[in-house]
């Protein structure tokens, strides 16, 4: 039967080969005076990074509602099936609409734990902006449309004539419920 043999850089003289940088990737990324890892790129949530802990949390950036949720269950679903946390684990946090779970100790003395999730979590990011750069443009120019409209969509001041009738409420006429609850 023969043997599998692998030889990694020159284990005679002991050198290895240096690894090269395989892929870059800009984050808004800050640490903590704990040695946090704190990721601000994502418009709805904020992510923290526990390596002292391996967990990480994710926070609603400014209020409580169903898309923050929602972004918080796109994140953890997509780090789940990248392999970076432990399904199992997702929870609510102590924090108020905050979401966390336990990242997996790395089996393989090459891959960091950490390295690995911020990577996947700059990926999720990478992918979640083409919808957040839809939604601003859509609204930038709803704004647009609403606050500056074309020559078709405006009507000049005095263009339309005043009627002593006009719409459908009458004026001095009250609701029929109304009249009689204040009389």
């Amino acid at each position: 039967m023969a043997g599998i043999a692998i030889k990694i850089g020159d284990t005679a003289t002991g050198e290895t080969e240096e690894k090269s940088i395989q892929t870059k990737m800009s984050l808004q990324i800050r640490r903590s005076l704990d040695g946090n890892y704190m990721i601000f790129d994502h418009p709805e949530i904020d992510i923290v990074i526990l390596p002292e802990e391996n967990k990480i949390i994710s926070f609603s950036k400014d209020k409580a509602s169903k898309e923050v949720y929602d972004a918080q269950n796109r994140l953890f679903n997509f780090l789940r099936k990248k392999g970076v946390i432990n399904f199992e684990t997702v929870q609510g946090g102590n924090i108020y609409n905050s979401l966390e779970a336990e990242i997996p100790v790395s089996k393989f003395e090459e891959v960091s734990s950490i390295q690995s999730v911020l990577f996947n979590i700059g990926k999720f990011l990478q992918e979640e902006q083409p919808y957040y750069s839809f939604l601003e443009a859509y609204f930038n120019e709803e704004e647009d449309t609403l606050l500056d409209p074309d020559a078709e969509h405006s009507t000049e001041l005095g263009e339309i004539p005043q009627e002593e009738k006009k719409g459908s409420i009458m004026p001095g006429m009250v609701p029929y419920a109304l009249y009689y609850e204040y009389r």
